[in-house]
């Protein structure tokens, strides 16, 4: 996402989380969000050179409708032997909602760390989920906590679809950017077939091919500079980030401890990450305007 307005220091903004921490979740409660520190015994907003790392820590109850269901319905038959004849639809609704105020205290419980990445220098806000809707989540917790949260989806003037279809065309990528050996291509028609390629390739005829044929690229595996591999989405989400064995050295040379070791990963890895967004948004065409 792109900020657009956001002034907050990383003291503040330590105290702003610290008076929404997670709190123990209730035993009538499926979700509980709140904010953790970023590593244990650690700080809630480890910040380096205009650089915040946050996290939301979200811990949910485990209890599958099947089990609901599979209780209700045995609490259910016994109700009929001893009125003789079935639950209504209200009395069966009725009988769900108790049994699922019985069952919920018991059930197993999981929780979460979602990592927030803030870089103050390029306004960017990046969370660390595949999921359009955590993010959200987060995004919502996020506005809360600071009364308002002045942020946009980053939209390019190319977009990602139509940037790998030429990438794949012609068998390279633009910048410092190279394509690995991992895409997906589906069709635009209503059987929506897909080819996967994994460890294979990409600069062959059969990729033409299929892009000739009308299928376009909704995922495809980029290395940056190599120092940063991912794949891009269709959707602009970046999944399966990696840094190289390079980056992972030079943090480690740093490092004394294991706190120092957080904090030099930390800001090896948000200055390569904002090289590599800059970068990616001039290979899309720039911001849409």
């Amino acid at each position: 996402y792109r900020l657009t307005g956001f002034s907050t220091t990383a003291q503040a903004l330590e105290e702003a989380l610290a008076a929404r921490p997670l709190q123990e979740i209730g035993s009538q409660e499926f979700v509980t969000r709140g904010w953790v520190p970023v590593y244990p015994h650690g700080p809630l907003v480890m910040a380096i050179a205009g650089h915040y790392l946050i996290a939301l820590g979200i811990t949910t109850r485990n209890l599958p409708g099947s089990a609901v269901n599979e209780v209700a319905t045995k609490k259910a038959d016994e109700i009929e032997q001893a009125q003789g004849f079935k639950p209504g639809r209200k009395q069966m609704k009725e009988i769900k909602e108790a049994v699922l105020q019985e069952l919920l205290p018991k059930a197993f419980t999981r929780r979460k760390r979602i990592f927030v990445w803030i870089d103050t220098h390029n306004n960017l806000i990046a969370i660390d989920t595949p999921s359009p809707r955590v993010a959200e989540d987060v995004i919502d917790a996020l506005r809360i906590t600071l009364d308002a949260l002045p942020i946009e989806l980053i939209r390019t003037a190319q977009s990602p679809t139509a940037a790998m279809t030429g990438w794949l065309a012609g068998g390279e990528a633009p910048g410092a950017f190279t394509i690995d050996q991992d895409c997906e291509l589906r069709a635009v028609t209503d059987e929506k077939a897909a080819v996967r390629y994994v460890h294979h390739s990409l600069d062959g005829n059969d990729v033409r091919d299929h892009l000739a044929a009308g299928k376009l690229p909704t995922r495809v595996a980029l290395t940056f500079d190599d120092r940063v591999a991912f794949v891009l989405t269709d959707k602009m989400v970046l999944k399966r980030i990696a840094f190289l064995d390079v980056v992972k050295e030079e943090a480690g040379r740093q490092a004394e401890t294991a706190d120092m070791q957080i904090e030099a990963e930390f800001a090896l890895m948000s200055g390569e990450l904002s090289r590599m967004f800059k970068a990616l948004v001039e290979a899309l065409g720039g911001t849409a305007t």
